[in-house]
């Protein structure tokens, strides 16, 4: 989808300034932010691509104005709240109000070090041949997807070089509807100057894992 968070290429981002030594959490309520994301997609049934697009799917004011587990925190609100596990006026009180309702599952400490190990494979088997081959030329299509989208903005309709084939792969922008569709998975780098024009470095060279069907010979 088009939304704040596809900030790749855009001038009023600036450049990323890496945190010297940056610790994994700020603060103890982004550890349990982390924690509790992770294990409410046992019960609710959702997939990361889902996860995703909760957290992309809002105005760009509001995106921008929250800090990343800011936006985990609301991206678990929503997809929650779609699913009836939690009411909107409990997570305005910020406690349980009401019954909890019943789930199939639900993930136990003792069970998180086999969940992270297993983690979601999204490999699947291959049923058809794949449509490039490593050297070949591509261009990314100008697409505009309404859910979760991996093909970012400032690549499309860009041509670049397959340089690796992944496999078949679960396709994010159909799995963020709950249908996997999986797809040949390419590695597809650009040169500096095709993506920024004549400025742009042409001793730099950037690589974007792109799905078969974002991508059209060129």
């Amino acid at each position: 989808m088009e939304g704040a968070h596809d900030m790749g290429g855009v001038a009023w981002s600036g450049p990323v300034l890496p945190e010297p030594d940056e610790p994994v959490f700020h603060a103890e309520w982004e550890r349990r932010a982390f924690a509790i994301t992770l294990a409410m997609g046992m019960p609710g049934g959702w997939n990361i691509d889902m996860s995703r697009f909760a957290r992309e799917n809002r105005p760009p004011e509001e995106y921008l104005s929250k800090s990343y587990y800011e936006i985990w925190l609301a991206g678990l609100e929503r997809l929650m709240l779609e699913r009836g596990l939690v009411t909107a006026d409990e997570i305005e009180a910020g406690k349980p109000l009401h019954p909890a309702k019943p789930v199939a599952r639900t993930l136990s400490s003792d069970g998180v070090a086999a969940m992270l190990h297993r983690g979601g494979p999204t490999q699947r088997e291959v049923r058809s041949p794949a449509l490039f081959a490593v050297g070949n030329r591509v261009r990314t299509k100008m697409i505009h997807p309404p859910t979760h989208t991996r093909l970012p903005r400032y690549v499309r309709g860009h041509v670049g070089v397959v340089e690796l084939l992944h496999g078949v792969h679960v396709f994010p922008d159909s799995n963020a509807l709950g249908q996997e569709n999986p797809q040949w998975l390419y590695t597809v780098t650009f040169d500096g100057r095709e993506l920024w024009g004549p400025d742009g470095d042409a001793s730099v060279k950037t690589s974007v894992d792109a799905w078969e069907s974002y991508l059209e010979p060129a």
